[in-house]
């Protein structure tokens, strides 16, 4: 898996000109998942290009089972945030 200590590590060699630390680097990164974050928080759609898109979806409230009991338990309706991956990377992939 990908951590995000090696994904600041490559964003500061790819981009040293820019990130001329891994603080530099970390900040931006924090940053990018604050404004997303923030984006989907307002039912706003997040559209990146070459990579995919974020949306916002809701889940209505539902009867559901303990496995382990079979009693029925109920679940709640939340929000739920769902990814699709762009044509490009698919094909890539």
């Amino acid at each position: 898996m990908f951590t995000k200590a090696q994904f600041i590590e490559t964003l500061k060699d790819e981009l040293p000109e820019i990130f001329t630390t891994k603080a530099a680097a970390e900040k931006a990164f924090d940053t990018f998942c604050a404004i997303i974050s923030t984006k989907l928080n307002d039912g706003e759609r997040l559209r990146l290009p070459g990579v995919g898109s974020f949306t916002v979806s809701e889940r209505a409230a539902r009867t559901g089972r303990n496995p382990q009991t079979g009693a029925a338990i109920k679940i709640p309706a939340r929000k739920v945030v769902k990814f699709s991956v762009s044509k490009g990377l698919k094909e890539e992939l």
